[in-house]
């Protein structure tokens, strides 16, 4: 039930939905009202009219999809209708802008009937680039398909067969190498016989696997010829000859299983009798054909992938359909080919014997990812799957004589997929990913308020920590209570009757008693819940601590420097922020903590934030920040200051990047870096910014948000000895949960070092 609210909460909260229409000119001038508008609108008019291709270069058409459905085959929840369906398609149309940067209007028609659904296309596609046929029940797909593809001149693509059979494709292309089977001589049975199973088993034949040598099971059993029921041209390719046989009896002997059905189907047993190191695909989902477990326990030398991200080898359909669009639109191509997903395929199987980038490991946690049974593609968060699939898709279509304008230079393409690369990666998502392989317990001192009653909430459902909230018991309870918010999972401490209370305050008093504090003061400090917190984070009862929703700033961090300290390493405090600005993620230090620090200071702020940087899997380089450029005004103080903490980070770290003195567009601007200072070693792509005061640091960080030019993460605090972070007042509840994340990564990393 709070899944269900929390659920609808998310799709009505704010704008309602999950999608918008953004501009993408200025329209601020009365000059711009007219080229935007009558009487300029006509210009683009009427060359289109003379050239219909021109609508690529004065329209949206080229980068934008049409994801449509009739919602009769929707996600698990069968034939809700086309109007159910649109929070499904306004999810679809999320996945192409966030992976690949491509725009969508999901379209859901009112249509059931093949010939209708047909018409309908067939009259909206001038708006589009391509189509995206989605969860459209079979045989009804095929046929839609099959004669949109023939008479529309622009890509056609039905994710719900290609995407998972060009993703499982290329995992059975590795698999096969890893066993040493040749894809002529396999066997695979197939569980399922929809739109899925069907299109993966013709990318089988396209990898070489003889159709004769594909046994295809559905709910009223094997496929065969001259089967009457339930029987359709795609389907009829893969009939066995007539014969009575179950799938535990072609099992027997098979090298591969496919699941594209339901789950709980299969047995251990039946998969013993299959033939040495079997390829098993369970990939209904959630519940697979067999779970994971029981099949590498009847077979532990098989190689198994699923549906699920919470197993090796996920195959996932984000793997394939932004990617392959990106490639098709980039070549103007006509159609999607065989050749063109067989390439995406290949291009799949080819990255995953690569070494995996930092970014990677980072966002799996791990030291190292390596080609093998338990990696046969690359994980959904691999920012390079954009870099291999699109070109491998665009080189297709030139290839099959498909693609109208060929790219002609694969290395300026790859330089703009970068590009698109930057602007649609998502910063917390691979941390977020990071803090799920690995929990840890971080202390709430607002554990009363409803904001992180409801963060705690998520972060327990999305496994992210193990929230401890500190407050009054019967309070945080009735508070949930009134939210229809679930406390399972989340521990609750309250001061007064804590077990370590009267523990902490002998701890605190003799620290201090020669200080001063008496025993009394001692317990009336600890009364309040971040000092309380901080203690328990120094005697490991807890990870971490996230304050500051109710609080200034400063309560948090004063408490936190007292009770914790620094850390040793650092001898600083320094805060930082994550700045989204224009596709590009930056650091911002420090504008939160030290108002005029000396050289000394200067640098290890730069240090601090470049440790935050790589936190967020990026390389620092550092561009130390003023008002001049290398030196143009020699005697000044302000720059000496500057100078001398570069000298200092050399010194302390010589592996860093770092340059400056120089101006903020300067660091940030490659061209204009060249062509005046082409020595500087960060060529204006520094993406650590260090402001040489505080004043600069806030002021320049808080005029970015509040002129929509940037969003902000953080304050992140670096520093102390353990990881402590202090929210602004009045957090929202998604900032609570992203700064849990970067929390809880804090604390791995202060582990691995």
């Amino acid at each position: 039930m709070r899944f269900r609210e929390a659920a609808l909460r998310y799709h009505s909260d704010g704008r309602k939905g999950k999608i918008q229409v953004v501009p993408s000119k200025s329209l601020l001038t009365q000059r711009d009202l007219a080229l935007a508008y009558t009487p300029g609108v006509a210009e683009p008019c009427l060359e289109i009219a003379k050239n219909p291709n021109l609508a690529y270069n004065y329209t949206a058409k080229g980068n934008l999809v049409a994801v449509v459905t009739n919602g009769t085959a929707v996600l698990g929840l069968g034939d809700i209708g086309s109007l159910a369906s649109k929070p499904v398609m306004e999810g679809k149309a999320n996945l192409f802008k966030r992976f690949a940067d491509i725009d969508c209007f999901d379209i859901e028609l009112d249509a059931r009937e093949v010939d209708d659904v047909i018409s309908a296309v067939k009259a909206i596609a001038p708006t589009f680039g391509g189509i995206n046929l989605e969860d459209i029940s079979a045989p009804s797909c095929f046929e839609i398909e099959r004669r949109l593809k023939k008479e529309l001149d622009i890509p056609v693509f039905h994710d719900d067969q290609h995407g998972t059979a060009i993703i499982a494709g290329a995992a059975l292309t590795n698999a096969c190498e890893l066993t040493k089977r040749q894809f002529s001589q396999i066997k695979v049975v197939f569980a399922g016989a929809g739109a899925a199973a069907l299109a993966t088993a013709n990318m089988l034949m396209e990898l070489g696997v003889p159709n004769d040598n594909i046994w295809m099971f559905d709910v009223h059993g094997l496929v065969y010829q001259g089967r009457e029921i339930d029987m359709f041209q795609e389907k009829e390719v893969f009939a066995q000859p007539k014969q009575e046989c179950t799938m535990a009896q072609a099992l027997v002997g098979a090298d591969v299983f496919i699941g594209l059905s339901v789950g709980n189907i299969l047995s251990g047993e039946m998969l013993k009798t299959m033939n040495p190191k079997p390829i098993i695909f369970a990939l209904a989902n959630p519940v697979p054909e067999i779970s994971y477990d029981v099949a590498r326990a009847a077979v532990p030398d098989a190689i198994i992938a699923t549906g699920r991200s919470d197993f090796p080898n996920q195959v996932n359909n984000v793997l394939g359909f932004p990617f392959v669009f990106r490639g098709a639109l980039d070549c103007r191509a006509s159609s999607i080919t065989p050749e063109m997903k067989l390439a995406a395929a290949r291009a799949l199987a080819d990255l995953a014997k690569e070494d995996v980038p930092d970014v990677v490991l980072t966002a799996y946690n791990v030291n190292q990812i390596q080609f093998g049974a338990d990696y046969l593609i690359p994980k959904p968060f691999d920012p390079r799957v954009l870099l291999w699939v699109a070109p491998a898709v665009a080189k297709a279509a030139e290839a099959s004589g498909v693609a109208r304008i060929p790219i002609h230079n694969y290395e300026n393409y790859l330089q703009q997929l970068e590009k698109i690369l930057e602007k649609t990666r998502e910063v917390i998502r691979p941390l977020m990913n990071r803090a799920r392989l690995s929990p840890r317990r971080i202390v709430f001192p607002d554990g009363y308020h409803e904001k992180v009653i409801r963060a705690s909430q998520i972060l327990v459902d999305e496994g992210i920590c193990q929230p401890i909230l500190i407050g009054n018991r019967k309070n945080i309870m009735q508070k949930a209570e009134s939210l229809h918010a679930s406390l399972k999972g989340i521990e609750i401490v309250q001061i007064e009757e804590n077990e370590q209370f009267n523990q902490f305050v002998e701890q605190v008093w003799k620290q201090r008693q020669r200080k001063g504090l008496t025993k009394r003061g001692a317990r009336v400090g600890l009364l309040d819940t971040t000092v309380y917190g901080c203690m328990m984070v120094k005697n490991n009862l807890a990870d971490g601590l996230l304050g500051g929703v109710s609080i200034p700033y400063a309560d948090t961090l004063r408490p936190a420097l007292k009770v914790l300290g620094k850390d040793i390493q650092s001898k600083v405090i320094s805060g930082v922020y994550v700045m989204l600005c224009n596709g590009k993620r930056l650091f911002f230090g420090d504008c939160t903590v030290n108002i005029d620090p000396d050289a000394e200071t200067l640098a290890q702020i730069a240090i601090n934030t470049a440790r935050i940087a790589r936190t967020f899997g990026e390389r620092p380089r550092i561009a130390m920040l003023s008002y001049s450029n290398f030196g143009s005004n020699q005697n000044n103080p302000h720059l000496k200051k500057i100078r001398e903490a570069i000298r200092i980070v050399n010194q302390l770290a010589p592996d860093l990047d770092i340059d400056g003195e120089m101006q903020a567009d300067i660091a940030v601007n490659p061209k204009k870096s060249e062509q005046t200072f082409p020595f500087n070693r960060i060529s204006g792509n520094a993406n650590v910014l260090i402001f040489p005061e505080l004043v600069s640091g806030n002021i320049s960080y808080k005029l970015l948000r509040e002129l929509g030019q940037a969003d902000a993460i953080g304050p992140i605090v670096v520093g102390l000895s353990h990881p402590v972070n202090a929210l602004t007042i009045g957090a929202s509840v998604s900032e609570i949960v992203n700064m849990a994340a970067i929390t809880v990564n804090q604390v791995l990393d202060r582990e691995a070092t």
